[in-house]
Formats: structure tokens, C-alpha cells, sequence
């Protein structure tokens, strides 16, 4: 069994971690670096894993190494991890979920030759429907990448792309959820103002959103398809879809996520 190591108990350490147990992924072969006491022993408690406060004996015959900490973190853990006994003959794996840390950076703080692959994940990894995107660094081999795809899918969907694309990957989906959650906001606000109750308002659009989603990932339809299936002519929503883009919803989103590709852009160079 695939042995791995995660170093950070946060949110997203411990997302990882339930998903894999969840998903029987990983059992007594996993432990979690956790440096804070009192949280080293609420995630010991509740998953019934092995939790360590360092990094060396952690990553100690480990297959693979994650690193689910703050950008900031990551030089800390990588002085770490240059302490300690990495094999690189033995096939590990450097996975780093640290936003805008490029593969490079990674690369010159380990072993030379040594395998990595970076990965943007988003929030909703927390309820195990994440979408995940994994980028190899120069050294990680196809059957690396594919164990490390098969780990993520323990939280959600894997899709693998070119480190080049990273950035579009942040705009798109890792800060997607802010942009679904502004709108889903925005309507239950206005149903509000339409007369309804704020509880009853986020409700229908909640599982409104909720079945919309379903309906476009099992339909095998596209948006577009879905929408004009929705949209009679002349009526309710056509109304409400012409004063959409009227308000220039598709370009704002276009400028949107072009805005936010730019400052991951700057955001990682701040970071090598």
C-alpha cells in the first residue's frame, strides 16, 4: 500500500486526509506533520492516524510527500525536508498544494533529480468534490503522475495540464468558487427583494445551483445546450437573460478572470 506523508493539518492537510480514509486510499499507511500540539491531537483523535510534529520522521519511508501549507510555510518545510533521509531511488514524490510555488522552486531546495508535481486543488475538496489540477516538474514520471492523480481523486476530479497553465487553472477554478458563491449571493439578495424570505430565498437557489450542476455533469449536455432548453422565447427567463447581458455578463467574467490569471502571475513571482 501507497505510504503518504502530509505535512500541515489545516483545512486542506485535513481534507486530504479524510478524503483518503474515506475512500480507503490510505489507512495505517498515512501520517500527518502537525507542529501545533493541541491540533496535533484533535486530528490524532479523530482520524486514528499516526500525527507527527516533524517533518524528517514523518517523510521517513514515505511514497509520497504533500504539502498542504501557506505559501509562506513552504521554505520552512523545504529545509525540512532537505534534512531528511529522501530516497530518490526509491521513487518518492514531492506533491505541493502551496499556491503559486513553481516546480523549480521546489526542485532547487531538493535533491537533484528528485520528482514533483504541483498541484492547484480549490475549497470544495472539503466536502471530497474538489477539482484538482497537477502539473509534473521536470523529474516526476508518467506512473508518478498517475499515483499522485489517483491520490487527489480521493477529494474530487483530476485533470492533468502544463505547469504554463497554472495560473489559468487559479483563475478558473481555484478561485472559482468565490465567483459561484458572489453569484449564488447575488440572487438570493434579489429574491429577497422580490418578496420572499431570506431562509426560503437560499434555498431554492441553493439546490437550484445544486441541480443545475448535477444536471450539466450527468446530462452530458453542454451550458449552452442546458440554457436554451430552459429559455422559451419570450419568456421569463429569455426576460431575465437579456438583462444579463445587457449588464456585459460575459465580458465582466472575461475581465474577471483575466484579472485574476495576472496577479497569480505576479503572486508566483513574488514567490520564486
Amino acid at each position: 500500500m501507497t505510504r503518504i506523508a502530509v505535512v500541515g493539518g489545516g483545512r486542506i492537510g485535513e481534507a486530504l486526509v479524510a478524503g483518503l480514509l474515506e475512500s480507503g486510499r490510505a489507512t495505517k499507511d498515512l501520517v500527518v506533520v502537525e507542529p501545533v500540539a493541541a491540533r496535533a491531537a484533535q486530528l490524532a483523535e479523530r482520524f486514528k492516524v499516526r500525527v507527527s510534529g516533524s517533518v524528517a520522521d514523518a517523510v521517513e519511508g514515505a511514497d509520497i510527500v504533500v504539502i498542504a501549507v501557506k505559501p509562506n510555510v513552504v521554505d520552512s518545510v523545504l529545509t525540512d525536508l532537505s534534512k531528511a533521509d529522501l530516497e530518490n531511488g526509491r521513487d518518492q514524490v514531492l506533491v505541493s498544494l502551496a499556491a503559486g510555488v513553481s516546480t523549480a522552486r521546489l526542485e532547487s531546495k531538493l535533491p537533484a533529480g528528485f520528482p514533483v508535481v504541483r498541484v492547484m486543488s480549490n475549497t470544495p475538496m472539503l466536502v471530497g468534490q474538489g477539482m484538482c489540477a497537477q502539473a509534473p516538474g521536470r523529474y516526476a514520471k508518467p506512473e508518478q503522475l498517475e499515483q499522485v492523480g489517483e491520490m487527489l481523486e480521493a477529494v474530487g476530479k483530476v485533470v492533468t495540464v502544463p505547469e504554463a497553465q497554472m495560473d489559468a487553472v487559479t483563475a478558473v477554478s481555484g478561485s472559482g468558487p468565490a465567483y459561484f458563491f458572489l453569484v449564488v449571493e447575488a440572487m438570493i439578495d434579489a429574491g429577497v427583494g422580490l418578496g420572499l424570505t431570506r431562509e426560503v430565498a437560499s434555498e431554492l437557489v441553493v439546490q437550484t445551483m445544486i441541480g443545475s450542476a448535477a444536471l450539466l455533469d450527468e446530462t452530458g449536455q453542454s451550458a449552452a445546450e442546458l440554457r436554451a432548453a430552459v429559455t422559451s422565447p419570450g419568456g421569463t427567463t429569455a426576460a431575465a437573460l437579456r438583462e444579463l447581458e445587457r449588464g456585459a455578463l460575459r465580458s465582466t467574467f472575461t475581465e474577471a478572470l483575466h484579472a485574476a490569471k495576472q496577479r497569480s502571475a505576479e503572486q508566483g513571482a513574488t514567490n520564486e
